[in-house]
């Protein structure tokens, strides 16, 4: 609907303030679908040419463009190739190149890194970054928890079509600790804490616990405790859930304590 595809059945959609206009916003909008939205038998540079034109640049405009993100991306050499040649991670390159060519104001990014390898995705998030950095706004759409935590200022959780959670990750796994925390030691765990009643034990290991801290004690609390014990801490970090975590909880109200618990 943002891109004008569909129109929605009610409601609306605000494209700088404005009412949005798909005959003279879309130009401004670059939109990088999941699967390839990709002319397979036309020479890349031919297409992404032809795309670039479409988005209102004049031809020297696009040709200058074209030669600068090819020669970013190493694509120097694949003007006349067709896109039916290409592997999925080349593809995907490639689609991202002329989704962002045009400088749009909106960037729309469905599972971008599908299909590239480890020095890619990090090329292509390097310049997600950059192109965030020098106004862009960018809507990320991925299953991929651990990218939205790496890319993402502002995250929307969505379930069965109704969205379930909204605000930024900072905030998020703020909202949704418990006070978890790992406690490692120099030497085996001390059977002591066992008996303490300001936390509950959730897992052990050999040299570390996961404790979870009652509400009304303090980490200092804790930490005093161990130290006249005897014990020597190597570590002490509070475990912040994840965003797959959160989701998971958001959908089967499965706690990130229980889980811990179930696994002992």
């Amino acid at each position: 609907m943002i891109t004008g595809i569909f129109y929605p059945d009610s409601g609306s959609i605000k494209f700088d303030g404005k009412s949005f206009d798909p005959a003279n916003d879309s130009s401004k909008i670059g939109y990088m679908p999941e699967e390839r939205g990709l002319y397979k038998k036309m020479k890349i540079g031919e297409q992404t040419l032809y795309l670039a034109q479409l988005k209102g640049l004049s031809k020297r405009e696009a040709v200058t463009r074209i030669n600068q993100w090819f020669d970013r991306f190493e694509m120097s050499t694949w003007w006349n190739k067709k896109v039916e040649d290409l592997s999925k991670g080349m593809q995907q390159k490639l689609q991202f190149v002329t989704t962002v060519l045009h400088n749009p104001k909106l960037i729309i990014l469905d599972e971008p890194f599908s299909g590239l390898d480890p020095v890619n995705t990090n090329l292509i998030k390097d310049e997600i970054f950059e192109l965030a950095k020098n106004g862009a706004t960018v809507i990320f759409s991925t299953h991929r928890m651990e990218q939205v935590e790496e890319i993402c200022d502002h995250i929307v959780l969505v379930n069965k079509g109704q969205k379930v959670l909204d605000g930024t990750v900072k905030q998020v796994k703020q909202d949704f600790k418990e006070n978890l925390f790992r406690i490692s030691f120099a030497q085996a765990v001390p059977n002591e804490l066992s008996g303490a009643d300001f936390l509950s034990i959730k897992k052990q290991e050999d040299n570390s616990l996961i404790i979870q801290r009652n509400e009304n004690r303090s980490n200092n609390e804790i930490l005093q405790y161990i130290i006249n014990q005897g014990f020597s801490i190597e570590s002490f970090n509070e475990l912040l859930p994840s965003l797959n975590d959160i989701f998971i909880r958001q959908v089967e109200g499965t706690p990130l304590a229980r889980r811990f618990q179930n696994l002992n």
